[in-house]
C-alpha cells in the first residue's frame, strides 16, 4: 500500500495526527496492534478517573462501577466506534504489529506500507515489569487487569508508589480491599516534591493503607491463591513500577536510531530523521496524554506546511488523582537546585478561612530570577488550581506581576496568592 503518511500507533496522539491529516485530504494509513484510542480511553485516564470518583462516593458500589466502565467507558474494550471514525474520515486502518523496515516503509505481517511524505512514530509505552525472581508466570496485575477487574479482591499489594500505584491503591482501599504499598525509593511519588509524598502517606495512614518505602523486593512467591513479597501477603499483586518504550520492536534501527536507547530522539519540531516524526511516550518527556496531543499538533502543522512552534518542556503539568490531588508543573526544588539556579522557595497551607482550613494540602512555589520555575498544589482541587500555575511557569510571568493579580476568593487560589506574596517580600 502506498500512502502519504503512515502513523505507527493509534493512541491519543497518533489517532489525532491520523484523523487530522485524513481530514486535510492526505492518504493516511494508521497501524494499530491493539485498540484504536490507546491506553487513555480503555485502561488509563477515562476508566481510572471513573474509579476514583466512584470510590469517593458515600456508599461506593463496585458492581455498579465495573458495569459502567464496561458499558459506558470502554464498550467492553471494543474500539469499533474509534476505528469507524478514522475510516469514515478517509483513513486506512491496518491491524497488526507494525515495524519500520526501511526509509518511509513499515511492514505489518506480510503487508508492506510505503509513505510518500513520511512516518509518524506514536507507539506509546507499556507497563514496565521488573525482573524480580519468581514474578514471571504468576497472575500479577498491571493497570490493565486492575481496570478490568470484575471481582473486588480482599487484599492487594501494590508494587510501586508512583502516580498509577497510589491512585489505584486508594481506589481499591476505599472499596474495602486491604491494601499494602511497597515502594523502592525512600518515599512515594518520588518524582514530586517530598511534601507531596509525606501528605499522601499521612492520608493513606488515616485510611488504613499500609505504605512501606525503601523496600527492595528480591523475590515474589505465589502459592496458587496468595502472593508474598517482603513479608507482605495478599490475594492480588498490582505491578505499577513505571512504563517502558520498546524501540527494538518498533524497528527504529532502520532509520538510524539506537534500539537500546531510552526514547526516540527528536528535534524541536518532533523530527527524528528525514520523513520521520515521533510523539508522546516514545520521545521520553513524560507519559502524559496531553503531551501526545501537544506533539501531535506540531507534527500535523509540520506535515501540512502550516506555521508551528518549537516544543518546550519547561512547564509540563502533571496530576496525581488521589484524594487530595497532587498537581505539579515545571521543576521541583531539588531539580532546580541541580540545575544550579538561584532558587527561592515558599510553602503555604491551602487556606485560612472556613472549610478550606480543614482541607489537607499545601502550595509550594519554586522561583529563580524573579519568575516561577516550578509549582505544586496538593489539595482537593490541586489539578484545577494548577492551570493558573502552569500559565505562570510557561509564560515566565514576573513574581511582582503575579502579586498584582486579583485572585478568586474564597477558593484555593487564595493560598497561591499568599505564597506568591511571601516570595515577593523575601526578595
Amino acid at each position: 500500500m502506498d500512502v502519504d503518511v503512515i502513523v505507527l500507533g493509534m493512541g491519543p496522539g497518533g489517532e489525532d495526527v491520523a484523523e487530522r491529516l485524513a481530514e486535510a485530504g492526505l492518504q493516511v494509513a494508521g497501524v494499530e496492534a491493539n485498540l484504536v484510542g490507546g491506553e487513555c480511553p480503555y485502561w488509563g485516564c477515562v476508566p481510572s478517573k471513573m474509579m476514583i470518583h466512584a470510590a469517593a462516593a458515600p456508599n461506593p458500589d463496585w458492581t455498579a462501577l465495573t458495569r459502567r466502565i464496561r458499558k459506558e467507558a470502554t464498550d467492553d474494550w471494543n474500539d469499533k466506534v474509534a476505528a469507524d471514525r478514522f475510516v469514515g474520515k478517509g483513513g486506512h486502518l491496518v491491524r497488526g504489529h507494525g515495524r519500520i523496515t526501511g526509509p518511509r516503509e513499515v511492514t505489518v505481517g506480510d503487508q508492506v506500507l510505503r509513505a510518500r511524505k513520511g512516518i509518524v512514530i506514536a507507539t506509546g509505552s507499556q507497563p514496565a515489569v521488573p525482573p524480580i525472581e519468581g514474578l514471571q508466570g504468576t497472575p500479577y496485575w498491571t493497570n490493565h487487569q486492575a481496570i478490568e477487574a470484575e471481582e473486588l479482591p480482599k487484599s492487594l499489594i501494590v508494587l510501586g508508589g508512583g502516580a498509577i500505584g497510589v491512585e489505584l491503591a486508594q481506589v481499591f482501599a476505599r472499596f474495602g480491599t486491604r491494601v499494602t504499598v511497597l515502594e523502592g525509593s525512600d518515599k512515594v511519588l518520588s518524582m514530586e516534591e517530598p511534601e507531596s509524598g509525606e501528605l499522601i502517606c499521612k492520608v493513606f495512614a488515616d485510611e488504613g493503607i499500609d505504605v512501606h518505602a525503601g523496600v527492595h523486593v528480591s523475590r515474589v512467591e505465589h502459592d496458587g491463591s496468595m502472593f508474598t513479597l517482603d513479608g507482605a501477603r495478599a490475594e492480588k499483586l498490582l505491578v505499577a513500577t513505571g512504563r517502558r518504550v520498546d524501540l527494538k520492536a518498533i524497528g527504529v534501527g532502520a532509520i538510524g536510531v539506537d534500539e537500546n536507547a531510552r526514547a526516540v530522539p527528536t528535534d524541536a519540531r518532533m523530527r527524528v530523521a528525514d520523513g520521520v516524526w515521533a510523539l508522546g511516550d516514545a520521545v521520553g518527556h513524560g507519559a502524559f496524554t496531553h503531551m501526545s496531543m501537544y506533539h501531535a499538533d506540531i507534527i500535523v502543522k509540520e506535515i501540512l506546511g502550516q506555521p508551528s512552534h518549537d516544543a518546550e518542556y519547561h512547564a509540563v503539568p502533571r496530576v496525581t488523582f488521589t484524594d487530595p490531588e497532587v498537581g505539579a508543573v515545571g521543576l521541583t526544588e531539588a531539580q532546580a537546585r541541580d540545575k544550579g539556579l538561584d532558587v527561592r522557595v515558599a510553602v503555604g497551607d491551602l487556606g485560612t478561612r472556613g472549610w478550606i482550613a480543614q482541607a489537607q494540602g499545601f502550595v509550594k512555589l519554586v522561583a529563580a530570577d524573579g519568575v516561577l520555575v516550578g509549582a505544586t498544589c496538593a489539595g482537593p482541587s490541586g489539578g484545577e488550581v494548577l492551570g493558573l500555575l502552569t500559565l505562570a511557569v510557561h509564560d515566565r510571568i514576573p513574581l511582582e506581576r503575579l502579586d498584582e493579580m486579583i485572585y478568586a476568593y474564597p477558593t484555593f487560589h487564595r493560598a497561591v496568592s499568599a505564597v506568591v506574596r511571601e516570595l515577593v517580600s523575601s526578595r
